[in-house]
């Protein structure tokens, strides 16, 4: 009688060493190509320029104001001499053009005028301070469109001093009220300024063509007086000239293709 002998699976090992050995192959060779996609990939060519716009504006709103002072020995005194020389400096606007709606005046302020006085002498004397009088003020503003005409009150409304008023006219402030309209255009004509420099700098140096825009930001707007070129990193508004220069920066990004 034969004796069975017990049967034996079948060995697997080498297979899966096999397969483990393939599939390595495999993810080296997509790693590979991969790595090598990436490697190959050109870098995008980009240029940076700044652009600038100049123009040159007039002012069309004026602010002038004109501080008038009354003094005397009593407080109530010295605020009708006020009242009074302030009303003279404002008829003196109106009579020679200065629309009234125009004319503005402040609150008037009086406030006490103290003296020193010494009393004794050497090591003994002693300081006070004595009650003097009163000084009253109050400002006249005007603010209109008609520049020439303020602007020429501004130097004339010193006569009044001729009368006996104490006035002193402060220098005119200039504005321009269309700002908001002339920054678009002004930005739209330094981009302008922007490509037309890049295209050129591109066609000097060759081996490129240039693209699209890829990024822009606008920089500071600088309003200086006519002829200063001055600027800030915040910007300059400039209010003490009549003609200003309006200065518009831009920094644009454009591809190279």
């Amino acid at each position: 009688m034969e004796t069975m002998k017990p049967s034996r699976s079948p060995d697997l090992r080498p297979l899966g060493a096999l397969s483990l050995a393939v599939a390595m192959v495999i993810a080296t060779f997509v790693a590979a190509s991969t790595w090598e996609r990436v490697r190959v990939r050109p870098e995008a060519r980009s240029i940076e320029i700044t652009g600038s716009a100049k123009k040159r504006i007039v002012s069309d709103l004026i602010e002038w104001s004109a501080t008038i002072e009354a003094s005397a020995p009593d407080r109530l005194v010295a605020y009708k001499q006020l009242r009074e020389h302030s009303a003279r400096a404002q008829e003196f606007l109106t009579t020679r053009g200065v629309p009234a709606q125009e004319i503005f005046a402040s609150s008037a302020a009086v406030d006490p005028v103290y003296t020193t006085e010494y009393i004794g002498t050497g090591d003994d004397r002693i300081a006070r301070q004595v009650l003097s009088g009163y000084l009253a003020r109050q400002s006249v503003v005007v603010r209109s469109t008609n520049v020439t005409l303020v602007e020429k009150m501004s130097r004339e409304i010193t006569e009044l001093l001729e009368q006996g008023i104490i006035i002193t006219s402060s220098a005119p402030l200039y504005h321009y009220t269309k700002l908001g309209e002339m920054k678009i255009e002004m930005l739209a004509e330094a981009s302008k300024d922007a490509r037309t420099r890049a295209e050129n700098m591109v066609n000097s140096a060759g081996g490129a063509s240039l693209g699209k825009l890829r990024s822009a930001d606008m920089g500071v707007i600088n309003i200086n007086p006519a002829n200063v070129t001055q600027g800030s990193w915040d910007g300059n508004n400039d209010t003490t000239s009549l003609e200003k220069d309006i200065i518009t920066i831009i920094h644009a990004r454009y591809e190279l293709e």
